[in-house]
């Protein structure tokens, strides 16, 4: 396919630059403990510099792939598909969600919001970062609220981001996972003391799985 071609469907969402996609466990979150097929898609310009998977920065380094394909090999996987990244609404994702939900898949996205909506989905994480934050529309939208907390300040933050949420939204406190023996005693305590919030885990990595 030439190049010209190639960046006309990039920009219409029938491609995507795909980083990998695997079927795991969802380790994070309200889902946690469930069986998911994952849709990483490359390309972020957040730079969180605590970020474990800075390899999907550069969009150029991941092969751009045709969407009726991704939908093709997940639904051999699950009926449960969680869209990530990298930032994935940094891409229309309107092709990709309306083919998974003609084969009946759920579709859930795990995204920081700062980038224009678009995909239709049954369960929207939002996630949101300092460096560049969500939209009114992300905030509108969240079905959960995941804050990752680095340092004490970011309970501070959290509480900001907690102010803009519906009702409906699940609130979660997570330990950036390289401070983790820091953190958690005191995301533990802040929990105890403000109970709208949860704990969540990166359990996929206690159980070693991707």
């Amino acid at each position: 396919m030439d190049i010209k071609k190639q960046g006309k469907m990039l920009a219409k969402g029938t491609m995507l630059p795909l980083m990998e996609a695997f079927y795991s466990i969802q380790g994070e979150g309200y889902y946690k403990g469930s069986a998911a097929y994952f849709i990483r898609i490359g390309g972020c310009d957040v730079g969180c510099h605590w970020c474990d998977v800075k390899d999907s920065w550069n969009p150029k380094l991941h092969p751009p792939t045709i969407v009726d394909e991704i939908i093709k090999t997940a639904h051999k996987f699950s009926d449960t598909i969680v869209v990530t990244g990298g930032e994935p609404l940094m891409w229309n994702m309107d092709p990709l969600t309306q083919g998974l939900k003609s084969l009946e898949m759920k579709t859930h996205i795990e995204t920081s919001g700062a980038y224009e909506l678009s995909g239709q989905w049954d369960w929207f994480c939002l996630s949101p970062k300092k460096n560049k934050l969500p939209t009114a529309e992300a905030f509108d939208s969240a079905d959960e609220l995941k804050m990752i907390i680095y340092n004490r300040d970011d309970f501070s933050f959290a509480e900001k981001q907690a102010e803009k949420v519906t009702p409906k939204c699940k609130l979660y406190l997570q330990p950036e996972w390289s401070k983790r023996e820091k953190m958690m005693p005191l995301i533990v305590d802040y929990v105890m003391k403000n109970t709208k919030w949860k704990v969540s885990l990166q359990t996929h990595k206690y159980l070693n799985v991707p």
